[in-house]
């Protein structure tokens, strides 16, 4: 699986499970103009800024990323990363938490940002844009996808992708449509901490460089890229 396909695939099953934390915000953002049309549009622009706050990320983590490529550090992240990743998801599994994403240090900020542009009617684009780093388990997952990338350009694909699959169902849900009941949600977060052992066995593996035909590559010189 490509890195773009494994991105698009963790937002969107991530989605299913952040229309619970996001839904709401999303819902109390009103739209600016009346009519159909401009709702749908509204709302288009909405997840659009979310994108972009992921690419944003994406050129930070992508920085950091690049260094540890040129450094020759990249197995090393690559298992730490798989290592955190199966964690995150056995605490999922196993009911214990490792931190608490609620608390107000994380959310601060966030809440203050957008409170701050709700109340002076900020475009659209902009309250996605500071949605999108609204403290998600999901996104830090990707984050680490992208920190796995060999540059700043495929950190920001890799977003990108992640926040493509994000858009169709939240999309969905900020026009109101109820298309992801809470029993459709359950069954699908009953799913996630799964795939999250995947991705965390296969960055372990990419990391070992077991040369193992489309899930790890090829072992690596200090300071070459040539993981795809």
């Amino acid at each position: 699986m490509s890195t773009e396909k494994l991105a698009f695939m963790i937002g969107l099953l991530g989605s299913v499970h952040c229309i619970g934390m996001c839904g709401p915000l999303a819902f109390a953002v009103p739209s600016l103009k009346k009519g159909g049309l401009f709702l749908v549009a509204d709302k288009l622009v909405y997840q659009f800024g979310r994108i972009a706050a992921y690419c944003t990320l994406g050129v930070i983590v992508g920085l950091i990323g690049q260094q540890i490529w040129l450094a020759g550090f990249q197995q090393g992240i690559s298992i730490l990363s798989g290592v955190l990743i199966v964690v995150a998801a056995c605490s999922r599994l196993f009911k214990f938490s490792l931190f608490n994403t609620q608390s107000s240090f994380m959310l601060g900020p966030f809440n203050r940002a957008f409170n701050y542009a709700l109340k002076h009617k900020a475009n659209h684009l902009i309250i996605g844009f500071i949605n999108g780093f609204l403290p998600c388990g999901f996104v830090y997952l990707a984050l680490a996808g992208a920190l796995n990338t060999k540059g700043i350009a495929d950190a920001v694909s890799y977003m990108f992708w992640f926040g493509l699959g994000t858009l169709p169902l939240m999309f969905i849900a900020t026009l109101g449509l109820g298309f992801t009941g809470t029993v459709f949600r359950k069954k699908i977060n009953r799913v996630v901490p799964y795939l999250m052992l995947c991705i965390g066995l296969w960055f372990i593996l990419r990391g070992l460089s077991l040369d193992i035909p489309y899930v790890s590559p090829p072992p690596l010189q200090p300071g070459i890229s040539n993981c795809k």
